[in-house]
């Protein structure tokens, strides 16, 4: 017997005279909780979201659908990217204002490959006003979530007001739990014991987050 087994078998005996639920899993949890704190207008809760997304160090661009392509080619530029990862279903039209050499997202890039490009962009599944936070679910125009953890350089694409919710219950509702999920609160940051923050250890030294639209 492996220790697995030994585990299992320990499982099994503490449940041996649990009786078993068919309650179906939604209804399981009481799900009374607030779904949103306090009552905004859309613009105020786009608004909320620029600032928490900046109070966690994100520089935050704005602009409409015509100047995405030019905001995005002058980020690379002022970023100084040579390379930049590009999903397979991103929007073509928005690099189409710079001439950075595009790495396709590729199953068999190697971490080592992929360390080497200097940004990487892409859109999002959902913004939480809220909590400040990006989240990402593998879409086609997401990539894969190794793309947006190893490049150093991140430009993530809002749709306002479409992509942007008050709260984290909103949010999970337009997300399907068998999705690669990647939430992003800022760039990757750590602090030591004597918080000491560093920036950059598991994921973007830099994130930045253009919001796309008007309000």
């Amino acid at each position: 017997m492996n220790s697995r087994d030994v585990i299992l078998g320990r499982v099994r005996r503490a449940l041996a005279d649990t009786g078993h639920d068919d309650t179906p899993y939604d209804q399981a949890v009481e799900r009374s909780y607030l779904r949103e704190h306090g009552q905004r207008s859309v613009g105020e809760t786009v608004e909320l979201l620029a600032e928490n997304l900046a109070d966690y160090r994100a520089l935050v661009h704005r602009c409409d659908a015509d100047g995405l392509p030019g905001v995005i080619a002058g980020l690379l530029a002022e970023h100084g990217s040579a390379s930049v990862v590009v999903p397979p279903g991103l929007d073509e039209a928005w690099l189409a204002d710079t001439d950075v050499t595009r790495v396709a997202d590729r199953a068999e890039t190697t971490p080592h490959e992929l360390d080497r490009v200097d940004s990487v962009v892409t859109a999002c599944a959902v913004a939480i006003a809220e909590t400040g936070t990006i989240v990402l679910d593998g879409g086609p125009d997401q990539g894969r979530r190794r793309i947006t953890l190893v490049p150093d350089h991140h430009i993530c694409v809002v749709r306002v007001p479409d992509q942007v919710v008050s709260s984290v219950p909103q949010g999970l509702a337009r997300l399907a739990p068998q999705r690669p999920l990647t939430w992003i609160s800022g760039p990757s940051a750590t602090s030591d014991i004597e918080l000491d923050r560093v920036e950059g250890v598991h994921g973007p030294r830099t994130l930045e987050v253009i919001l796309v639209g008007a309000v």
